[in-house]
């Protein structure tokens, strides 16, 4: 079994940035696919993006594509989501989750370890 745990989450301004952190537990997630999703109150939760542990680019979602960038410790076991030039509608609970497989999925469905979220509030 995998725990993860996020933080780094907080109130920003539009424009402003934000580093999380996801630390895991439990088992090394050295061949683990990681990623971040986020949800928003009444809203499905949506993939932002994933490292494999192959030599693959990360994946990430075009909303947040040039200004989010996942990257991977295996030393510290710990995964990090830098986020930049934010925006309001980058509002959301912030999810780590992970999947003992090579292979980046967007479905969360294919995650089967998940951090509790940590939330991120862009101000205008």
């Amino acid at each position: 079994q995998v725990q993860l745990v996020e933080s780094g989450g907080g109130l920003v301004q539009a424009g402003g940035s934000l580093r999380l952190s996801c630390v895991a537990s439990g088992r090394s997630i050295s061949t683990y696919t990681m990623g971040w999703f986020r949800q928003t109150p009444g809203k499905e939760r949506d993939f932002v993006t994933a490292v494999s542990w192959a030599r693959d680019s990360p994946l990430y979602a075009d909303s947040v594509k040039g200004r989010f960038t996942i990257s991977r410790d295996n030393a510290k076991n710990t995964v990090y989501l830098e986020m930049s030039n934010l925006k309001p509608e980058d509002t959301a609970v912030y999810y780590c989750a992970g999947r003992s497989s090579w292979k980046v999925v967007f479905g969360g469905d294919e995650y089967a370890y998940w951090g509790q979220g940590t939330q991120v509030t862009v101000s205008t």
